[in-house]
């Protein structure tokens, strides 16, 4: 059993969704990013997703895009995002860690040892947003055999023909997109998030997780009481970039600034289920 699927299977019994956090790994600059990291699940983070800074990220909007490119004018690169993750393993073996973005710094960091170096820094899952499951022998299928879940996105537009393939190879928790567009963009409808987890659960036993368009500790809530989880992104870099000084460094409120929202956000969820009791 994964790190992924242990900590779903724990929070099925405590009978509630998961706070899954993503922040850019080097955003503000390597350090800051390590330090926000390593409060997250302090603050209420059940997952933890990383961002892999990359100079096209085609399905994030512009808070995340904005802070990819603060954390590559900082340095960061894979080597180090990797070592990023080292550093949070080494004080935490029992939260999951996704590392989240595209495949092209992947590729050229070369597969099987990105996979090695990857697992033994303490990676539980990827998602990788541009290669669909006709590629699966590009990354998936060497990531499940090196032990290393793959996690796929979900659509509106992802209709029942075409699931089962989405669903074929996916592992940890499946990631709905809860509007068509890029992260940030809009707000979801509840009704229709909950319709879509509804007709995911019908094909798939694993987790569902809601992303893109969640924001708020109420948001928060509402789809907490329809998946098993809650993605928050753009929220969270958001509050980064705000706590910024004007030559866009780090400054004695970065780390609490993601913090305090993550707890808010972590209220919210675990509201769902005192609404549902």
């Amino acid at each position: 059993m994964s790190r992924i699927d242990a900590r779903f299977a724990a929070l099925k019994q405590e009978g509630r969704a998961a706070l899954v956090a993503f922040v850019m790994c080097g955003d503000p600059d390597v350090e800051t990013s390590l330090a926000i990291i390593k409060a997250l699940p302090k603050a209420g983070a059940d997952v933890i997703e990383i961002g892999m800074p990359f100079t096209d990220p085609m399905a994030d909007g512009p808070a995340i895009q904005a802070a990819g490119l603060r954390a590559l004018r900082s340095g960061a690169s894979m080597k180090k995002t990797l070592q990023v993750v080292r550093g949070f393993r080494a004080g935490d073996a029992a939260t999951p860690v996704v590392l989240m973005g595209y495949y092209n710094p992947i590729y050229i960091y070369g597969v099987d040892r990105f996979l090695a170096d990857a697992r033994a820094a303490g990676v539980d899952g990827l998602i990788v947003v541009d290669l669909p499951p006709e590629e699966d022998e590009e990354l998936c299928l060497p990531a499940l055999k090196a032990g290393v879940n793959f996690i796929r996105l979900a659509t509106p537009t992802t209709d029942d023909r075409r699931l089962p393939a989405v669903l074929a190879n996916t592992s940890g928790f499946v990631y709905y997109v809860s509007i068509t567009g890029i992260t940030g963009s809009a707000s979801a409808d509840a009704g229709k998030v909950a319709e879509a987890v509804a007709r995911i659960k019908r094909h798939t036993h694993l987790p569902v997780c809601v992303g893109f368009g969640v924001k708020t500790p109420d948001q928060a809530r509402a789809f907490a009481a329809r998946a098993e989880g809650v993605v928050v992104g753009s929220a969270l870099v958001e509050a980064v970039r705000a706590s910024l000084d004007g030559e866009g460094r780090a400054t004695a409120a970065t780390v609490d600034a993601v913090a305090d929202l993550v707890a808010d956000l972590a209220a919210g969820v675990r509201g769902a289920r005192a609404a549902a009791e």
